[in-house]
């Protein structure tokens, strides 16, 4: 790559930089009058609380929808600052099967709730992968949470993990409505979203994540038959040399 190739490059990255810290600060700036909004209504609410009079319940109505509509604001700033702020993750060896287990055992009530059967099929010869284990959890909870929604009615998720020469392979595979071509091209698009309310910033926050991480994450989908995610980290090189040899043999 030629020197002005790379001055480019270097410009696009600090323009990104300076962009996500202005609209990380906007964000942040937007938080403190929208939780004395919030404190405001809650006090509101406290004082309508007894309301007899139609004109009081109606009141009252009213400043339940203002509640709802600051605490969406809330959700969605919260969700962008998440997306925002995720540029380096602090990865270690990390047993990714063991990763996967924990996501798991978290969401076990909500999936028996959900009427969602998890089965999964763990290599047990994965190797080690490097991982930032808060952040990687939170974009594999995401991913599971996300198939839950596709399935309303319960169904069946499959974790299923593989090595495939040089990555540790991940797969996620629900039975659920399944999405259209067009939908699956833009699911890690920022603020699009199938969902009535949804911010839209979920599955790009994860996309962020895994390739912070040196990783990938492709999707594929069929509507009415399920949706499998498959997710590629790579592996380490492996220690070679007489001490390696020696711990073969051993």
């Amino acid at each position: 790559m030629s020197h002005s190739s790379q001055d480019v490059n270097q410009q696009l990255v600090d323009q990104y930089t300076q962009i996500a810290q202005l609209a990380g600060g906007l964000a942040h700036e937007i938080k403190n009058p929208l939780s004395t909004i919030r404190l405001n209504m809650e006090l509101l609410v406290e004082e309508l609380g007894d309301a007899a009079s139609p004109h009081d319940r109606r009141a009252l109505a009213k400043v339940e929808v203002m509640q709802r509509e600051c605490q969406r604001l809330q959700d969605l700033l919260d969700d962008f600052l998440n997306f925002a702020k995720v540029r380096t993750v602090d990865r270690v060896p990390t047993d990714l099967n063991q990763q996967i287990e924990q996501v798991l055992a978290f969401y076990e009530p909500q999936a028996a709730e959900a009427g969602i059967e998890v089965i999964q099929y763990l290599d047990p010869e994965l190797p080690r992968v490097e991982l930032d284990p808060e952040t990687f959890h939170r974009a594999l909870l995401n991913l599971v949470l996300n198939a839950q929604q596709a399935m309303p009615g319960g169904g069946q998720l499959v974790v299923r993990t593989t090595e495939d020469g040089a990555h540790a392979v991940l797969y996620l595979i629900d039975t659920g409505c399944g999405m259209d071509p067009r939908t699956a091209s833009r699911i890690f698009d920022t603020f699009f979203s199938t969902k009535s309310g949804g911010s839209g910033l979920g599955l790009p926050t994860t996309k962020k994540i895994i390739e912070a991480h040196g990783g990938e994450i492709l999707v594929e989908s069929a509507v009415g038959r399920g949706t499998k995610f498959t997710i590629r980290l790579p592996v380490p090189p492996r220690i070679t040399g007489p001490s390696a040899a020696r711990d073969r043999e051993l």
